[in-house]
């Protein structure tokens, strides 16, 4: 598809979503970064789901499903989005001290102190390497640790340069601004780890700085995503990862769209065949809890578009029906298959 097509499409898109209202679902943006978190997280080898995040975010609940790093990863991640989203609505410059300070609360509990022949460096402080690295096993290697600072510096300077000319309102230009920085800051890696959890956050910071909605990279967009970065970096062409990344933000928001439409009523007011039925809700409930484990009535209802409490009717009639069982008190309850 041609960059042009591709953009046209990206707004199409974009404006079925908004027309139709999804984001001004309770508590959307909350799931939604949960979602981001997670997945992210996903990229770097975590296996916790989207329910275990919310529940450990929300209850602090852990799961013996996971191990506690990969839940440490979660939790520094999301403290990582807080502060990065309170900070950036202020419109300061981007520093590479403030990147720094951003990377210590993303490695906070998972980062390592290194010892290398040029310094002792800790990535828990957000400090930047003093070690040169490859891209993998074989892989090409990044720039010289030496030259960092200075990379970073000017990284910074024209960054703040784009941010202070662009058009607020045009999306599309927000959205590659953010791919662009995203590709920019992994490609001088700063740091001994972390830096591609600290480069999707960057990039979904810069587009909630401007009111656009975030892009996601999901666990199964890993192999996608990764090739995309090499091929980028190998021929010298930012715009072969910008486009991959369009091409995925169309992806999900058409997925949320289907979704959004199958499970409510559309602009018509026409129900959806699917939930015309309360017995296909319950499929909808019972697939969704078999594929997740025991979450609550929170997570189904973000799920399956309906508010909390007719999720909490369905819920309760499948406990007394025995396909589902309840644990907790009414406030803090969670379902689970019937065993």
């Amino acid at each position: 598809m041609k960059a042009n097509d591709r953009r046209e499409e990206l707004k199409k898109v974009l404006n079925r979503y908004n027309d139709l209202g999804i984001s001004q679902q309770i508590d959307y943006d909350k799931f939604y970064l949960y979602s981001i978190i997670t997945h992210s997280t996903a990229i770097e080898g975590s296996t916790v789901t989207e329910v275990e995040a919310q529940l450990l975010f929300e209850q602090g609940i852990t799961s013996n499903k996971r191990t506690l790093i990969e839940q440490m990863m979660n939790l520094d991640l999301k403290a990582a989005y807080d502060y990065g989203i309170e900070w950036i609505k202020r419109h300061e410059d981007i520093t590479v001290e403030w990147l720094c300070s951003l990377s210590a609360r993303v490695m906070e509990h998972t980062g390592s102190e290194y010892k290398a022949m040029s310094g002792c460096f800790n990535a828990a402080r957000g400090e930047l390497r003093k070690l040169n690295v490859t891209a993998g096993v074989g892989g090409r290697s990044y720039m010289s640790y030496l030259k960092v600072p200075e990379r970073l510096q000017h990284f910074c300077r024209e960054l703040n340069k784009r941010r202070r000319a662009i058009n607020q309102l045009d999306v599309i230009a927000v959205l590659e601004l953010s791919f662009i920085a995203h590709y920019e800051l992994v490609t001088i890696h700063p740091w001994a780890d972390g830096n591609g959890r600290m480069a999707r956050l960057l990039m979904n910071l810069l587009q909630i700085e401007y009111g656009v909605l975030p892009s996601k990279v999901l666990r199964e967009d890993k192999a996608e995503y990764i090739q995309s970065l090499v091929d980028s970096r190998e021929q010298d062409d930012v715009s072969i990862f910008v486009d991959t990344m369009i091409d995925l933000h169309v992806r999900h928001l058409r997925h949320d769209i289907d979704r959004f439409i199958a499970t409510t009523s559309d602009n018509g007011g026409m129900a959806s065949d699917k939930l015309r039925d309360a017995s296909d809700k319950r499929a909808i409930i019972m697939d969704f809890i078999a594929r997740h484990g025991e979450c609550n009535a929170a997570s189904v209802a973000a799920y399956i578009g309906l508010s909390p409490q007719r999720t909490r009717h369905y819920l309760s009639a499948m406990v007394a029906d025995g396909l589902l069982a309840a644990r907790g008190s009414n406030r803090n309850r969670t379902y689970l298959p019937k065993s």
